[in-house]
């Protein structure tokens, strides 16, 4: 096992490395192209036997990917953004293909306005298609998670694509301490790509679901995805304890951080999780029981575990690093549903949207949040949904708003 520093984007190669990926479609877009580019330059320096081939378009390229997986390759590639959402058709395809690859996504708020930071709008649009979906938080999250999200997808139970998603700029460009497997174990935990008798022939047609008429047959094949990704909460069970048996790192499908006797619970996802942790070192420094709790797996949802995590707690404060307009943070309506109908009702849950196109969350905006939802708890009263925002934020719009109509004035344009 060698320790390195790496990007969460070289991770996220080097992943694909160890996994002995045979295929790379691949188009660039900030901020995941360091992780084609460091593949092209194993790829062309002969340390990696794969082939990579640049497409026009994210459209192209996932349709090369799904139909390269199909034949019987390994295939890994890499998006982010607006890609994901240009090739958002073939996320679908590449479902009811049941094509068992590894797509990267480096999160990144979407346009319009456009901005080059993270936030989980974009991989959240994908969470209906069909792809199994694994968020990291750490750099060393994602070299394994890349693996883990190979065991997964070609299992013979399973059979369907899985998103690795990570922030972009926050964990894409940071370098962390990263151990990388020995390759020799890394094979031996992720034996060589089976296509378990699935798979595009010409002169051998298959029921795979990919030309229906009527919507009996499709219901049947579609319904089929569900199954599988439902199957593929126990799978990950089972891959996540083999990992951590031969590899020593623990990776369950829901983390929990300090929560044994924690009355409120923070809950998010990504690399912002991280500065939730501090908090909550903070805050149990000031002796205040709080805990987090962090889904890695979301699709499928771990409804489950959740439930047993936080069904006894007091309070729960979800904070989602995405925003629906017209319903507000995703994961909190997604929890909402899985704690429904708890026999006591269940804790109290709050919604914060924070950390939208990659603004920060500072440590007293997380022990705010804390105060906040302590004082529903006591109260009995949930808070409303509320934007984390400061005061000298509005201002600094404002005064930005200010400049704007100021030029549009100076130029004879008239006045908004």
């Amino acid at each position: 096992m060698t320790r390195i520093l790496l990007t969460g984007n070289a991770a996220a190669a080097w992943g694909a490395r160890l996994a002995a990926i045979d295929y790379v479609p691949a188009f660039p877009i900030t901020p995941q192209t360091e992780i084609i580019e460091t593949l092209a330059v194993w790829i062309d320096g002969g340390q990696m036997a794969a082939r990579l081939v640049t497409l026009e378009s994210e459209h192209s390229m996932l349709t090369a990917a799904g139909a390269a997986s199909v034949t019987g390759v390994r295939v890994f590639t890499a998006t982010s953004s607006q890609g994901l959402l240009y090739g958002m058709e073939m996320l679908y395809n590449l479902a009811g293909w049941r094509a068992p690859l590894v797509l990267i996504n480096v999160s990144r708020g979407l346009s319009a306005p456009i901005t080059l930071e993270p936030d989980h709008n974009d991989v959240l649009a994908a969470r209906d298609s069909g792809f199994l979906q694994l968020h990291c938080a750490t750099c060393q999250e994602v070299v394994d998670s890349v693996l883990l999200a190979y065991r997964l997808a070609e299992d013979p139970q399973v059979r369907l694509p899985v998103i690795v998603n990570l922030d972009g700029f926050y964990l894409s460009f940071t370098r962390e301490p990263v151990a990388l497997p020995d390759p020799a174990a890394v094979a031996d935990f992720l034996p060589p790509f089976s296509d378990c008798g699935l798979y595009f022939r010409g002169g051998q047609p298959s029921s795979q679901a990919m030309a229906v008429l009527g919507g009996t047959a499709y219901s049947y094949f579609r319904y089929q995805v569900h199954l599988a990704a439902e199957q593929a909460a126990a799978v990950y069970a089972e891959v996540a304890a083999d990992f951590e048996r031969r590899f020593g790192r623990c990776y369950s499908a829901v983390e929990a951080y300090r929560c044994d006797d924690a009355e409120l619970v923070l809950v998010m996802i990504g690399s912002f999780a991280t500065k939730a942790k501090a908090a909550v070192d903070g805050l149990r420094a000031a002796g205040q029981k709080v805990g987090l709790v962090r889904p890695r797996l979301l699709r499928p949802f771990p409804s489950a575990d959740l439930r047993q995590l936080l069904g006894h707690r007091k309070g729960v404060a979800v904070i989602d690093q995405n925003l629906s307009p017209g319903r507000g943070g995703i994961l909190h309506t997604e929890l909402a549903a899985a704690l429904y109908g708890l026999p006591d009702g269940g804790p109290l849950l709050a919604s914060f949207v924070g950390g939208l196109g990659g603004r920060d969350i500072a440590a007293a905006e997380f022990a705010q949040i804390v105060e906040v939802l302590r004082q529903a708890v006591q109260e009995g009263i949930a808070p409303p949904p509320r934007l984390l925002f400061t005061e000298e934020e509005l201002q600094q719009v404002r005064r930005l708003q200010a400049i704007a109509h100021g030029s549009r004035d100076k130029d004879g344009e008239g006045t908004a």
